[in-house]
């Protein structure tokens, strides 16, 4: 089998990220920007912000959805969100005359700080990177699987970047950068010492996307990584209408004594009287997410009709549950955020520096070839 050159390597590299450097440029940097969009959220948004002058004690959930329902009487409530202490509770809801709103909770105060009517600043960031704003016509998205797709291309052009530069681990220990030696050296450098460098969180950012091509196909497929919530038995039922017995506060109550270290993130009320309580929150799990805690409660009963928890996980659904902390930083807070959002710029800059050394290179090549062709025709005619 013949050795496969330098050049072969160079140009597949270049290939990799090439034909669509520019989305995959565009996916960097929003997830970058996703890394800290609960900050950002913060700092532009003032009525965003959990203010706590008096450091008061966070009110239960249960409370600040009664408060919105006292603000509006003929509003269904559907779910709430809980983020970091810094930010409010989100309450969302559907009224006679909004077809959907948020209302912005200080758990603190029990004030409603402003109500949404529109996307969010948090949501609007995850879409963008995670499927482009794609449609969902289905249980798919072709932004979806383009997004996803970018791990190949990442990976390919790890592998192939550590097959052209020799002895790469050097850089570790020898780093270099000659600025004295004209931009095309300067950006070669810091092309290949930034790759170096970035090495574990290429690799971690191509495992997780990789994770997310194989559950967008799952979901296509229709296959259930999680079952689905469950629903009311008809025995359950009361033969006369009425108002569930289990509040949503005594829902709240049968979650934290099932689970002691829960921490609620997502709830969702019941949406019609065969509905459960279904609430997911985080733990004293690092690599899990906030969702990685899931219990679906019979309003009419109180019983815990399902639950899920890091101990009772299948493979898939424990990969599924660690992809996200793992893919945007969160495992460690504000400071592995950070962490992720400096490796993300330098991803995103080794993009655009690839680019202008690919193109350098392969212009050069081709007006190269021009000048011989055009060379042999002279000598040719005379």
């Amino acid at each position: 089998m013949a050795k496969l050159s330098n050049r072969f390597w160079f140009q597949l590299h270049g290939w990799f990220s090439l034909p669509i450097w520019l989305i995959f440029c565009f996916v960097c940097l929003t997830g970058t920007i996703a890394v800290f969009s609960h900050e950002l959220t913060w700092l532009t948004n003032p009525a965003s912000r959990a203010t706590n002058p008096d450091n008061l004690a966070a009110r239960p959930v249960a409370e600040l959805v009664a408060t919105v329902q006292q603000a509006y009487p003929t509003a269904d409530v559907g779910t709430v969100m809980v983020f970091e202490p810094y930010l409010v509770n989100a309450v969302m809801f559907t009224d006679h005359d909004k077809p959907f709103a948020i209302a912005y909770v200080n758990q603190y105060s029990g004030e409603i700080q402003q109500v949404n009517e529109g996307i969010t600043f948090i949501g609007f960031m995850r879409s963008l990177h995670g499927w482009l704003l794609f449609p969902w016509p289905g249980s798919y998205s072709v932004g979806y699987y383009l997004v996803s797709a970018m791990a190949i291309v990442m990976l390919g052009a790890l592998i192939t970047g550590l097959v052209i530069y020799k002895n790469f681990w050097r850089s570790f220990i020898q780093p270099k950068i000659r600025f004295n030696q004209g931009r095309k050296t300067v950006l070669a450098d810091l092309h290949r010492l930034a790759g170096v460098w970035s090495i574990w969180f290429l690799m971690l950012m191509s495992a997780t996307g990789l994770w997310y091509l194989v559950q967008a196909v799952m979901w296509h497929a229709d296959i259930d990584i999680e079952p689905h919530a469950p629903i009311v038995a008809i025995a359950d039922m009361p033969a006369e209408q009425s108002t569930p017995p289990v509040s949503f506060a005594d829902a709240m109550h049968i979650t934290q004594q099932r689970f002691p270290d829960f921490r609620p993130s997502y709830l969702m009320l019941p949406e019609h009287n065969r509905g459960m309580y279904t609430l997911m929150g985080g733990g004293d799990h690092i690599f899990y997410d906030e969702q990685s805690y899931n219990l679906s409660i019979n309003p009419w009963t109180g019983e815990i009709a399902h639950e899920k928890s890091p101990q009772s996980m299948t493979a898939l659904q424990t990969v599924m549950h660690i992809a996200d902390p793992l893919h945007y930083g969160t495992i460690g807070g504000i400071w592995t955020k950070a962490i992720w959002f400096l490796f993300g710029l330098i991803l995103s800059g080794m993009s655009i520096t690839g680019f202008m050394i690919w193109g350098s290179r392969t212009v050069k090549a081709v007006r190269a070839s021009r000048s011989s062709e055009a060379l042999q025709e002279v000598n040719h005619g005379a």
